[in-house]
């Protein structure tokens, strides 16, 4: 069984990188980059972890610990590039479980984030369960690098399986053509905010019975796209 993992991160790099981690160990990932989304998160879906930046804007990963705190026992790993003793001892004494500093390799994190998880008694190893993201009929495996529609098998180029990761991975989220080039960097720096219509436009000839008339790959009209949560 894989854990679900909400990443509290300003910085989109970070929490693209730890996110991608998150997926490469099986398990599942919510991003948000502000203490008050982070809040709202953990209120719409309890997580089985918060990876918790301290610098975070509107509400700091200070005041989030203390909130969720007051009312819930989800872990926390925090992180930060604030190493002194007292910022330290302030993070554990309201409540983290754990606290890295930055800079750190994603293969610490990782195991920092399988001894949380252990302590807490939350499921540590997800490549021994499923690792597998799902949503609207798709299935995304992140270990094999596999596509699925309604059990068939999709060719996907690079760009489209990445989009198509991290939309199942947060199903119902709408992302803006900006964030959903963020996630394809890495695969083309040459792509612009208008090269992701071209991917959107694809992956809708792929998975939708109609591509004229999108029932789970939508448009969300003035922002970007979403990926219906439900089996379309």
């Amino acid at each position: 069984m894989c854990a679900y993992v909400l990443v509290a991160e300003d910085d989109e790099k970070q929490a693209e990188l730890i996110r991608r981690s998150l997926l490469g160990e099986g398990h599942t990932a919510a991003v948000v980059h502000d203490g008050r989304a982070a809040l709202d998160a953990v209120r719409r879906r309890r997580p089985d972890l918060v990876v918790l930046d301290l610098m975070l804007p509107v509400v700091d990963g200070f005041g989030v610990c203390r909130a969720l705190r007051e009312d819930d026992d989800v872990p926390v790993l925090m992180l930060t590039a604030r190493s002194t003793e007292d910022d330290v001892l302030l993070g554990l004494e309201l409540g983290a479980d754990d606290y890295m500093t930055k800079p750190y390799s994603p293969r610490e994190l990782m195991a920092r984030v399988r001894t949380v998880l252990r302590r807490a008694g939350r499921p540590t190893d997800g490549l021994r369960g499923d690792p597998v993201v799902r949503a609207a009929g798709i299935a995304v495996d992140p270990l094999r690098h596999t596509v699925l529609c309604d059990g068939s098998p999709v060719d996907c180029t690079p760009g489209e399986y990445e989009i198509l990761l991290a939309m199942a991975a947060e199903p119902e989220r709408v992302f803006s053509r900006r964030q959903l080039l963020h996630h394809t960097r890495g695969i083309d720096r040459a792509s612009t905010e208008r090269a992701i219509d071209v991917h959107i436009m694809n992956l809708r000839k792929k998975i939708e019975t109609d591509p004229r008339r999108p029932t789970r790959l939508v448009t969300v009209f003035g922002i970007g796209y979403k990926l219906r949560g439900d089996r379309a």
